[in-house]
């Protein structure tokens, strides 16, 4: 038994223990049927965080409700707040079929009506999702409809509604980024959305970058139109097609301002200014590039700034936002947030919590007050900008990948775009994961990371233009370890030494993790943590000079990185063996080394083309299947790709059937325990395949629609990193593992759970906290449809076979609620299909007293590990299943299974004290009520006063020893320090101090428990005395004078004891 304590906490550790057969009995073939993944909904993931903002391009507020603000997510979805940015809430979840949000706007007549357009504006080369048109909400947010027409518009940049009509609305659809389209320009609904008519349109290139109107006179429009296109290389921000139009006619017929503007241009933003409409405002970039106005409604114009910094990287921004009130007021949103008094002349910076800044909507009746969109959320000022809200409480970041230790808890880790890397704790003391549950580590936005899962002390990390540190967690401290170090920003990628993707590959070799792996064009490794490099391999890219030049054209070059081609862009070691290496490149090539990089082979699939290798998982159950996992969104294809090869890459089958045609796949793995169980994330989500990708089927269960970027398992649990909504764990895959989505035929069934830990994690809520795993054994159960509404129980026995706790689906009928009392048991959930439930690895409840008032907890002690029986009964089907129960392995050098089985003996003790005492209690208030009412009979007959006295004497006896066991002045909590605690607090009190994750019983604890229980053997006597001596005596007595006797109870039953 000892062995179990000191097993490690891995599910991995945990498996080398035990021999293959077991492992694959937990799996075993599931019955036939067809997959139905309504089966799953009884299970849910979560969501642990981190509670940190990631990108916000569209924000509104709700003119005269000052509190009411919408933001919209690249990513994850429209959020809303109804208390200026205190806590956020999503209200698009279940209603969007997308997650990337690029507009929302509020009608000015009514503030039921929202519209929001799909698809983030501000387009990066990387973590850019695209939209499918325009939703509109008639209740503000509560339901949302999507709306007809749009849906190949791909990214909207804005929205503008007429100020008296909900109904009449203007659209810019900026249109896909990486190739030509005809949906593209300014678009007119005058039904609510319901049909559109196609106003601007210029070339396929160009699409309305922005849109103004006038809210004076809502006829008057001005559109920015944007010239541009991505290639994985390169951004064209500008062309012949940019320009800015006005129409004067609600969009019936448009023309091209050019005087005193730029006769060519990039990109741009223009804004009306409210206050005086002759008055408008131009964000240009231009080879005279900066901010222009106009004092005659834009039939002239006049550059007033020419900073750089209002028109720096200009395809990530160029918004320029006109004040309400003050013509000469006027702000520009780059990075950072830029505001002129002037009229543009000069501009000053405005604080606030992030750097990059996309969108702004200032209060038209309070300037003062406005909500900003940018790169780290949506934040509220009602003074100017003097102080925001927090973007500490949307759970919105965007991660690039997900690796996962072996610590216990595990630590979940990824680099954030557009802030720090992360890691964070799956599950927390707290209940929830708060913030002080997750710190940053090694490395950047985009970062890989690696480490030894064992032992996290270095962590290493990277970041874009190749950059490489090391983290050590013991001193804090971060180090540069670089192969070659440089700047690397703006510097064309023909001419560096090493050609590093945005998100260049990391990886610890998992035989050796001492040896770290870093992917540029070709493959780095360091054996001495990063101190020397060894190149071992050649170029393994296309290497084309021709697509290594300027990152962008024509204005404004690009060169953070994102657009560095030709590039390792994932490196897989194979778990079987040191020496295999599996590489993929951003240009769509694969290469494999089984010699540890003496030689490289190129299989590359034939049919695979120019592409970016997003993910290669090696199959952990044979060394030579591997799935190769390509995009090529960055193409304007949107077409799945995954191709699975069973002998080294000789061969390869294309394995998309039952994905959506315009789902690109980003990420696939394979289930560690059932071969052939695959997940794969999506643009949208997840699925699965039972059958190795032969076929694949959606399975979302409670997950939002959101990007998928990666997926790992550790524990046997689920861990998605999402483009937009941060992490994401479906706790235990057991029953994924042990049903692949067959239909399980007509008797009920449990499914093994995976080892389970005893440890004390609750699960509680607070805004603003990732959510704790359910506590205890996660226990799945399926029910066939015929027992949909049978009751059903669950008995959990030792290994002595006692029940040591009990539940059923049904309420019990004699609970009544009461302050100071024990809470309803949960119920078990019914119904067909798959459901999920959880024993916190305590005994049954402590029997109470109805209506009696106890400082105390109810719940029963935590049981000892062990190996323990789940015995399910739904109607005449009776199953059982065995769950494992392990110490807390951070535990085992202090603690034995002696110490275990002391404490838990400790507690039954007063479990059992407890139980007797409010059971003693109960017995003697209904003795005395038959003595009471015994009186009242006795005032009728007469000369009865000695059996009167008797009985008073009686009822004054057990009023005395009931005094002395429980408190029943105290009504509620502030009672506690005004009337004295009884000794079935004082024992409750105990077992609460005692009932610990670690399980050494303190000498005072047990001193204490000694006199308590001395005291309450002591009141047995005094019970017994009154039940067999004194009523017998009365008994007698009366019996004597022919009357009936008085009926000694019976103690109440508990189930459990």
């Amino acid at each position: 038994m000892i062995q179990q304590f000191l097993l490690r906490s891995s599910l991995l550790a945990l498996l080398a223990c035990l021999p293959r057969e077991t492992l694959l009995a937990q799996v075993a073939a599931p019955k036939t049927g067809p997959f139905q993944s309504g089966l799953y909904q009884g299970a849910q993931w979560r969501q642990i965080g981190p509670y940190r903002g990631g990108r916000s391009v569209a924000v509104a507020g709700v003119p005269g409700q000052d509190q009411v603000y919408y933001m919209g997510s690249t990513g994850g979805g429209v959020w809303k707040t109804t208390d200026a940015g205190q806590q956020w809430e999503n209200i698009s979840d279940g209603f969007f079929q997308v997650g990337s949000i690029g507009a929302v706007a509020v009608a000015p007549s009514d503030p039921n009506v929202v519209y929001v357009g799909a698809g983030e504006h501000a387009v990066r080369g990387v973590m850019t999702s695209h939209g499918d048109g325009v939703y509109r909400s008639l209740d503000a947010g509560k339901t949302w409809e999507h709306l007809p027409g749009l849906e190949d518009a791909r990214h909207i940049a804005g929205i503008a509604i007429h100020p008296q009509d909900p109904a009449h609305l203007y659209v810019a659809v900026q249109g896909a980024v990486h190739g030509p389209t005809t949906t593209r320009g300014v678009y007119e609904s005058q039904d609510g959305g319901q049909t559109w008519e196609h106003l601007l349109f210029v070339n396929p290139t160009t699409g309305a970058a922005d849109l103004s109107m006038d809210p004076r006179n809502p006829r008057i429009l001005f559109a920015a139109m944007w010239d541009h296109q991505r290639t994985p290389w390169q951004v064209r921000s500008g062309g012949p097609g940019s320009g800015l139009y006005r129409s004067r006619d609600g969009g019936k017929n448009w023309e091209e301002l050019t005087d005193g503007l730029p006769a060519e241009m990039g990109k741009l933003g223009v804004a009306v200014s409210p206050a005086n409409s002759d008055v408008v405002y131009a964000n240009i970039e231009a080879g005279q590039g900066g901010v222009y106005r106009s004092n005659n409604g834009g039939d002239t114009w006049t550059q007033v700034n020419d900073q750089r910094l209002t028109t720096a990287r200009a395809w990530y921004y160029m918004e320029i936002v006109a004040d309400p009130v003050n013509e000469n007021t006027v702000y520009v949103l780059n990075a950072p947030l830029l505001r002129s008094l002037d009229g543009g002349r000069t501009f000053e910076r405005i604080d606030n919590p992030h750097g990059d800044q996309h969108a702004l909507w200032i209060n038209p009746a309070d300037p003062r007050n406005m909500i900003l969109g940018n790169d780290g959320g949506a934040c509220i000022s009602f003074n100017s900008g003097n102080t925001w809200s927090s973007e500490e409480n949307q759970p919105t970041a965007q991660f690039y990948r997900v690796i996962a230790d072996n610590r216990f808890p595990y630590y979940v880790y990824g680099g954030q775009q557009d802030n720090s890397t992360v890691a964070i704790a799956s599950r927390s003391v707290r209940g929830m994961i708060t913030g002080k549950e997750w710190y940053p580590v090694s490395g950047g936005e985009s970062a890989f990371i690696a480490f030894d899962p064992d032992d996290p002390r270095f962590i290493y990390g990277g970041s874009y233009q190749g950059n490489i540190s090391v983290y050590d967690h013991r001193t804090g401290e971060t180090k540069d370890v670089m192969a070659y170090p440089n700047v690397g920003l703006a510097t064309l990628p023909r001419e560096m030494r090493y050609r590093f993707n945005w998100n260049a590959p990391i990886v610890a070799s998992p035989q050796d993790p001492r040896i770290i792996y870093h992917g540029a064009q070709l493959v780095l490794r360091s054996r001495d943590g990063g101190q020397n490099w060894q190149e071992i391999s050649p170029d393994l890219t296309r290497n084309d000079p021709e697509k290594q030049g300027l990152g962008g054209v024509p204005f404004t070059n690009e060169g953070a990185g994102g657009e560095n081609y030709n590039t390792i862009s994932y490196l897989a070691c194979s778990p079987h063996d040191a020496w295999v290496i599996w590489v993929g490149s951003d240009d769509g090539l694969v290469h494999l080394t089984r010699d540890e990089g003496q030689s490289w082979e190129n299989v590359t699939p034939p049919e695979l083309g120019e592409c970016l290798i997003n993910s290669i998982e090696v199959s952990p159950h044979d060394p030579a299947t591997a799935f190769v996992v390509a995009t090529r969104y960055k193409f304007n294809d949107f077409l799945p790709l995954i191709y699975r090869t069973q002998d080294f890459g000789k061969t390869w089958t294309k394995v998309t059937r039952g994905i959506g045609s315009e789902d690109f796949v980003r990420v696939v793995r394979e289930d560690p325990l059932r071969q052939g169980l695959l997940y794969a994330g999506t643009e949208t989500g997840l699925y699965l395949s039972y059958n190795n990708g032969a076929f694949w089927h959606r399975f979302q269960l409670n997950l939002p629609v959101c990007p998928i970027n990666d997926l790992t398992i550790r524990d046997n649990d689920l861990i998605a990193a999402t483009s937009g909504r941060g992490f994401w764990i479906l706790d235990d895959l057991g029953f994924i593992q042990q049903s692949a989505g067959y239909l399980l035929g007509n008797s009920a069934q449990v499914f093994r759970p995976k080892t389970s830990y005893r440890v004390l994690y609750d699960q509680s809520s607070e805004a603003g906290a990732g959510e704790n795993p359910l506590p205890g054994v996660i226990i799945d159960y399926y029910l066939p449809a015929h027992l949909d509404s049978t009751e059903i129980r669950l008995q959990i026995l030792d290994e002595s076979g006692l029940v040591i706790r009990a539940y059923s689906s049904e309420a019990d009928p004699d609970y009544k609620r009461f302050e100071g009392g024990p809470p309803p048991q949960p119920k078990l959930p019914t119904g067909y299909g798959i459901f999920r439930f959880n024993w916190d690895l305590r005994r049954a409840p402590i029997a109470h007293v109805p209506g009696l008032f106890v400082l105390g907890n109810y719940q029963g002690g935590m049981v000892a590990p062990g190996t323990y029986t789940l015995r399910l009964i739904a109607g005449d089907d009776r199953v059982e299943q065995t769950c494992l129960i392990l110490a807390d392995p951070r535990l085992s050098d202090e603690v034995s299974s002696a110490d275990y089985a002391k404490q838990s003996d400790f507690l039954l003790t007063i479990e059992k004290a407890v139980t007797d005492i409010h059971s003693s209690v109960e017995m003697m208030r209904e003795l005395r009520t038959q003595f009471t009412e015994l009186q009242q009979r006795l005032d009728h007959l007469g000369d009865q006063e000695e059996l009167r006295n008797y009985c008073q004497t009686i009822v004054d006896k057990i009023n005395d020893w009931e005094e002395q066991l429980v408190q029943p002045q105290q009504e509620t909590y502030q009672d506690v320090i005004n009337f004295p605690n009884r000794l079935n607090a004082e024992l409750m009190n105990l077992h609460s101090r005692v009932d610990t994750n670690n399980p050494r019983v303190t000498a005072g604890a047990q001193d204490r428990l000694s006199d308590l229980l001395a005291a309450w053997e002591a009141m047995v006597v005094e019970r017994d005395t009154i039940l067999y001596s004194e009523v017998q005596a009365f008994n007698d007595l009366y019996q004597d004078r022919s009357l009936p006797a008085v009926i000694i109870p019976r103690p109440r039953e508990v189930e459990g004891w």
